[in-house]
């Protein structure tokens, strides 16, 4: 029972992990966008929060060939669980909360 539970933290851990790499990477493309329509003078990106979602995804589909191209490790789930674990789950959530604060923004503007 401690082992699994110990297993399951770890697994917690590695998640958040994931989490916290692709919402470094989305707020670089957002804020890349942000630089590029200052240094140009005008909005080249319109909308800087699908420029940052972008950008996560592009590292995602280059992580999961990543992922999918090595060979699975002797003692792990597989590829298909580290897939879903390390980049499906946490850009199904960045992916949410983009989409989320989008329709907000334009419920805000409706007003």
């Amino acid at each position: 029972m401690v082992i699994l539970f110990r297993k399951k933290i770890s697994d917690i851990r590695t998640v958040m992990g994931a989490l916290v790499f692709y919402t470094v990477i989305y707020f670089l493309g957002y804020y890349a966008a942000h630089m590029l329509n200052e240094l140009s003078g005008r909005k080249l990106i319109v909308n800087r929060r699908m420029g940052g979602l972008v950008l996560a995804l592009l590292v995602g589909t280059a992580h999961g060939y990543k992922i999918i191209s090595s060979p699975p490790p002797h003692h792990g789930d597989g590829a298909g669980f580290a897939l879903g674990l390390y980049v499906l789950l946490p850009l199904a959530i960045i992916t949410i909360a983009v989409l989320y604060l989008n329709w907000q923004d334009r419920q805000d503007n409706e007003r």
